[in-house]
């Protein structure tokens, strides 16, 4: 692998929305030689357990531990310190939380891997969901404005509360970089390739255009995992990356 397409590898996520730790085990194995981190979410965090996020350590890849956690604080940094304990990379909570709790939870997870010994993740916070359009935002949610001044109020609000970035579509990465400069990391979904479908997901761009942007890292999920050939859907991906890089 050449050095453009291992600085790729390195900044592409691949979400693991799968129910079973087997499942996702198999989709680690298959496509860890093109992909540098893997998502735990929801749905198989929820079917799985907490033991999921260990096994996949365990095939020496790092994981994205996406849980949005949103709470009062002491209810997140407890949660923030459970999680911390199971050697994920990154840890994120919602930016709608504030200030205070996203501290807690920073604080907490930062505590607890220096009790363990282990490398402190990155927390990052979540922005304006990548499924939510400029009509939902202003008639169901009840925000004034547009979705990129939201995301680049709650990413301000981030680095000040002393988290390490964010996720947020690419749509915004341009306003997020230039509010809180080069080091603050911004994960962006909503990846689609140009060969893949949009699928429920509403502000995107291509790997290319992203990376273009600016942004961290890239979490793409159906149009690898959902692809006949997964690994060479990945290889695709990181082809178009490294393009740009």
């Amino acid at each position: 692998m050449n050095k453009k397409l291992h600085l790729a590898k390195e900044k592409l996520i691949v979400a693991l929305d799968v129910n079973t730790t087997e499942a996702a085990l198999e989709l680690v194995r298959k496509l860890s030689p093109r992909v540098g981190m893997f998502k735990v979410g929801m749905q198989l965090f929820y079917s799985a357990g907490p033991d999921v996020v260990r096994r996949i350590k365990e095939e020496g890849v790092r994981v994205f531990l996406d849980l949005k956690l949103h709470d009062i604080p002491n209810t997140v940094a407890q949660a923030a310190r459970a999680l911390a304990g199971l050697g994920a990379d990154i840890i994120n909570v919602h930016a709608a939380g504030g200030t205070a709790m996203m501290r807690a939870a920073a604080g907490a997870v930062r505590e607890r891997a220096a009790a363990l010994g282990l490398p402190a993740p990155l927390v990052i916070s979540v922005t304006v969901l990548t499924s939510i359009d400029q009509p939902v935002f202003q008639q169901e949610l009840g925000y004034s404005g547009d979705i990129q001044g939201k995301v680049r109020a709650w990413a301000i609000l981030t680095k000040e509360a002393g988290l390490d970035g964010v996720v947020a579509s690419p749509k915004e990465i341009a306003v997020i970089r230039e509010a809180c400069g080069d080091d603050f990391k911004i994960i962006t979904p909503g990846i689609r390739p140009a060969w893949s479908v949009s699928d429920d997901q509403k502000r995107i761009m291509t790997p290319a255009e992203a990376i273009d942007q600016g942004a961290s890292y890239l979490v793409v999920g159906r149009p690898v995992t959902g692809d006949a050939d997964p690994s060479a859907a990945a290889q695709k991906i990181l082809s178009e990356m490294a393009e740009v890089l």
